[in-house]
């Protein structure tokens, strides 16, 4: 922490709104998982306020609004479904902050819509399929499922329920 002045400290309080977690971590949008744990641990160190109580009060409170933000950064990046949330929100413009309840409701909704489908169509022939399945059907199961595919070609759930069943009907 002594490597910056408090008048950095205090700049950096402001702009916390600003930066996006990668920036605010000093690391890239492409690190590893083991690389961005590094990152927050050095950087939580630097702004830990129990390694900071030497300061003044006014600086203690940046400093401390600051290791909020890290935590917060930290406790979204590291987990690869939030973490993935996170990067669309920041590909949309929707902002740089992410609560951690929001970036599980999101990864939740993400894996929902994965799982269920994204489209109308979609959801409609896997719901043909499925049904298929139940009566034993796999032919009938197997087209309906290659039908889902063609309204969503990079569905990784669809993917695997066609090769399930492709193997069910050998």
């Amino acid at each position: 922490m002594s490597d910056l002045a408090p008048t950095e400290i205090k700049a950096l309080a402001k702009i916390l709104d600003e930066l996006d977690y990668y920036q605010l971590i000093h690391v890239s949008p492409a690190a590893t998982p083991r690389q961005v744990k590094e990152a927050y641990y050095a950087t939580s160190r630097a702004f830990h306020p129990d390694a900071n109580r030497h300061l003044e009060t006014d600086l203690q409170s940046a400093v401390s609004k600051v290791a909020k933000r890290i935590t917060e950064a930290y406790s979204v990046l590291r987990d690869p479904r939030r973490r993935q949330a996170y990067d669309r929100r920041l590909e949309d413009g929707s902002g740089v902050r992410m609560q951690l309840a929001e970036a599980q409701a999101e990864a939740g909704r993400q894996a929902t819509t994965q799982r269920q489908g994204r489209t109308r169509e979609g959801r409609q022939y896997l719901a043909l399929a499925l049904a298929d399945l139940k009566r034993n059907d796999h032919l009938a199961a197997e087209r309906n499922l290659r039908t889902a595919l063609t309204f969503e070609p990079d569905n990784a759930l669809f993917k695997e329920q066609l090769a399930a069943v492709r193997k069910l009907a050998r």
